[in-house]
């Protein structure tokens, strides 16, 4: 049974508790760490009962420990990487190259996106409803 773990480290866990925002692992160690939703799977994550359940053996990897003996992990993280990208760039596929470097679309990105989309919109209604209303110089 190893004594320490370390930030990096691979270890086998139990899942030992279920909760809406992700799952509670038993280590080697002994000690409790969570896996967040967000670093189940590579896919969007609805209900994480749809990937673990109590007591399924998982590899994990440890993300952070924080004094209070808090530990983050991931389950999403612990895997090998696909090998068929190895065989995409031996056949000379660019494709594979190009996917790497496209920009991943971040919340903030989300977030700015809607924002404009909503401020856009916004300003179409006004529009709408000052023709309506006469325009700007109407008299109430």
């Amino acid at each position: 049974m190893p004594s320490e773990l370390e930030v990096g480290q691979i270890v086998e866990g139990t899942v030992s508790g279920i909760a809406p925002f992700g799952a509670f692992i038993v280590l080697p160690t002994g000690k409790t760490g969570l896996v967040h939703i967000s670093e189940v799977a590579d896919a969007y994550v609805k209900d994480i009962k749809d990937y673990l359940k109590e007591n399924d053996k998982v590899k994990v990897k440890v993300l952070s420990m924080d004094p209070n003996g808090k530990i983050a992990l991931s389950i999403r993280q612990a895997q090998p990487k696909p090998a068929h990208r190895e065989s995409s760039r031996e056949s000379g596929g660019h494709r594979d190259r190009e996917r790497r470097a496209a920009p991943q679309v971040t919340f903030e990105d989300k977030m700015q996106r809607f924002m404009k989309d909503s401020e856009d919109r916004l300003q179409d209604l006004r529009r709408n409803t000052e023709s309506k209303r006469g325009g700007r110089g109407a008299s109430h």
